[in-house]
């Protein structure tokens, strides 16, 4: 497989980031390629830019034949926002640190105060917690989370961000029929 990283993996915690956001991937910027060391013949790494069309940048960077320090199947990710940062290893509960006063610019000196991030579910997790959606949303008649229609969005980054590394270019993501 030529890229398997991008082809295999990849297309999960590009999901999780459409989610995250709230917008559509409108470009990508892709440098792939095997790490020393590697067992894939084809690129096992990669590092991506996308921009979505509510402004927001999201940077992908992936390995998936790092020696320790595993990385959770969820990814692990910091997010920066206006006011605060938040980290999530995967695994356990996200952690939030917001800067304090909330009506100043926030710079290197600016003091920050941990957050309390509730739960998201009360549900079950994992697989049993998908099929509860799932099984909901075929019993109430809504459109389950992970429709096809929806999730050809995250699909298009998967292929622009395999063109963008084999044409070393910025490839536009509405040209494949995604975004807006």
């Amino acid at each position: 497989m030529a890229s398997p990283l991008l082809l295999d993996m990849a297309i999960h915690t590009f999901d999780q980031a459409r989610f995250l956001i709230g917008g559509d991937p409108i470009s990508v910027r892709c440098h792939e390629f095997n790490p020393q060391g590697s067992w894939y013949e084809g690129n096992a790494a990669a590092t991506c830019t996308f921009e979505f069309d509510n402004g927001v940048v999201f940077s992908y960077r992936g390995c998936w034949c790092a020696k320790g320090f595993p990385t959770s199947w969820e990814s692990s990710w910091r997010v920066v926002c206006t006011r605060g940062t938040v980290l999530w290893d995967g695994k356990g509960s996200p952690q939030a640190q917001v800067a304090i006063p909330f009506d100043q610019p926030v710079d290197l000196t600016t003091e920050v105060a941990p957050v309390e991030v509730p739960a998201t579910s009360a549900g079950r997790e994992g697989h049993e917690g998908c099929l509860d959606a799932l099984f909901a949303s075929l019993r109430s008649g809504r459109t389950p989370e992970t429709d096809c229609r929806d999730n050809i969005k995250s699909l298009a980054m998967v292929f622009g961000a395999i063109e963008s590394a084999r044409s070393g270019q910025v490839v536009d993501l509405r040209a494949l029929g995604v975004g807006t």
